[in-house]
């Protein structure tokens, strides 16, 4: 039988190259259907090659070769016991695209739910359900929680389980009704294509809910009793590193159940031991008593989102030619204009008039003036963008997240702060869809709000700057010749000097700073 070509798979947008990381498997290595077989590094990610058959594996790039998209990286010679199979039809879930086609991000409901084609399942066969493809440079995926239990029955488009990346969350639907058979545990990661679960046909354990006898219904009291203190696996591994004791822990979940966001929110010091837990505790199971002084060290993996904002920073410091010139604006005439209309402004608007909106007005009339600052690199052209989707970034306890404002230039001034209250409260929850963090074209950020001076922000790639506010600070500054006390703001811009020369970056931070401390000139399109 023919040998099957692997070849490097498109990955992502502007992607043209990728650095092979290492092989997980050695050449003449057997390897089976969808088994990772090496790591391939590009500048934004890392990716997992899995094997598109079943057989001999023969490597045709080496560990530390970069080799552009589409080109061979090694071949599967198909064993005597692969053949038979290969000729059999397998039935494959519509949701879950070989690895060797392009990453196509799946349509996405508001509340996160991945949607997948349904098909009904062939009679008497199980439906193999497998990790969807659920967005650009996604690779793998974990189990947050199941909805649904082993052997339930589910009906089509029922919700089974939640499948967490590095950068949201996900509702997995069922893609046809039977019986439930899980494959993939709470808290196991899966790379996209693994199969997640079986739907099998029949009545499943719906209809023998209604023979349930008085010991299942002691069981399933008991099942409700331990989901009250109960934490998911990703949840209970957060509150094992932070020394956590999950019945301190108040769930958020079905029976409240602990969920990684509750995890994640609570707080690092380790739970007090009960009194009869303390009082029952043997003398020669007692933990030695620390010296006074004693130092000590705690280890916590790394989250997904971690690493990837680890990456990609790394990766913009290596690749730019970053540069950060600042200016300092005097905020009183919008801390007047704030303090005078605020109230009407919320009264009519139902929304709160912050700082941001004034900047992100003033940004994107700076972006017109100067339009080299909302352009970036693509190879070797240099890409102009005539809208201004600004992204604006939002602690969470997760990490650092960048959600865009949309068309930011043509938006009110409450339309703006509608949506950063929007897009913060979607952050902070965790429901963030990867529509809502790509595609900015610059973006802001207030390292003021944790009472930073002065700071030199790394840039957004592939964006070419990014505005970094401060602390507002009461300073002594001159103003026609007198000495007076004023509300200072020291802004700084990062910008990649590759594409931005020094006057366009001085000369915009001088309109902003013109538009702020002037903000009728923001009304008045001056």
């Amino acid at each position: 039988m023919a040998e099957i070509e692997i070849k490097v798979p498109p990955v992502g947008e502007s992607i043209t190259e990728v650095t092979i990381g290492n092989w997980f498997k050695n050449d003449g290595d057997f390897v089976k259907m969808d088994e990772v077989i090496c790591g391939l590094d590009s500048d934004k990610a890392t990716f997992e090659l899995t094997a598109e058959a079943e057989g001999v594996l023969h490597i045709k790039a080496q560990e530390g070769d970069t080799i552009n998209i589409g080109d061979l990286i090694a071949t599967i010679e198909p064993s005597n016991g692969a053949a038979a199979p290969a000729v059999a039809p397998k039935q494959e879930s519509p949701a879950a695209p070989k690895e060797s086609a392009p990453v196509e991000p799946v349509a996405e409901k508001a509340d996160n739910k991945v949607e997948a084609p349904a098909a009904p399942a062939t009679p008497g066969k199980a439906y193999e359900m497998k990790v969807p493809a659920v967005g650009e440079s996604i690779t793998e995926v974990t189990i947050a929680s199941w909805n649904k239990k082993d052997g339930d029955h589910v009906e089509l488009d029922e919700i089974l389980c939640e499948l967490e990346s590095d950068k949201a969350t996900f509702e997995l639907p069922a893609e046809a009704a039977g019986t439930l058979k899980i494959v993939g545990k709470e808290g196991d990661t899966l790379a996209i294509g693994a199969v997640i679960c079986t739907i099998e046909p029949g009545a499943g354990a719906a209809p023998a809910a209604a023979q349930t006898s008085a010991p299942a219904a002691e069981t399933a009291s008991a099942d409700k009793a331990y989901s009250e203190k109960h934490a998911s696996p990703v949840a209970a591994k957060i509150l094992a590193e932070k020394g956590i004791d999950p019945k301190d822990v108040n769930g958020s979940g079905s029976g409240g159940k602990i969920m990684k966001d509750d995890a994640l929110k609570a707080g690092s010091k380790p739970a007090a031991p009960s009194a009869p837990a303390a009082a029952s505790a043997k003398p020669a199971a007692a933990a030695p008593t620390a010296p006074a002084g004693a130092r000590g060290q705690r280890r916590e993996k790394m989250s997904s989102l971690r690493k990837t904002i680890a990456r990609r920073l790394v990766a913009v410091k290596n690749e730019t030619a970053m540069l950060t010139t600042f200016n300092e604006v005097d905020m009183k005439p919008i801390m007047d204009l704030r303090g005078k209309f605020k109230d009407k402004f919320k009264e009519k608007h139902e929304v709160g008039l912050g700082f941001m909106s004034f900047f992100v007005k003033a940004v994107t009339v700076a972006l017109k003036d100067f339009p080299v600052v909302n352009a970036y690199i693509d190879g070797e052209e240099l890409v102009y963008n005539d809208f201004s989707d600004i992204s604006v970034a939002v602690s969470t306890p997760r990490g650092l997240v960048v959600p865009v404002i949309r068309n930011a230039e043509t938006l009110s001034f409450a339309a703006i702060e509608k949506e950063i209250v929007r897009l913060a409260v979607r952050a902070r929850d965790g429901k963030l869809g990867l529509d809502e963090m790509s595609g900015g074209t610059f973006t802001i950020t207030n390292g003021g709000t944790f009472g930073s001076m002065l700071s030199t922000p790394i840039i957004n790639a592939p964006q070419s700057a990014i505005l970094g506010m401060h602390n507002i600070v009461e300073r002594a500054v001159v103003v026609d010749g007198q000495i007076v006390i004023r509300p200072i703001m020291y802004v700084a811009l990062s910008y990649d000097h590759r594409t931005i020369d020094g006057k366009d970056s001085v000369s915009f931070l001088v309109r902003l700073k013109q538009l702020l401390e002037d903000p009728m000139r923001l009304l008045l399109d001056m």
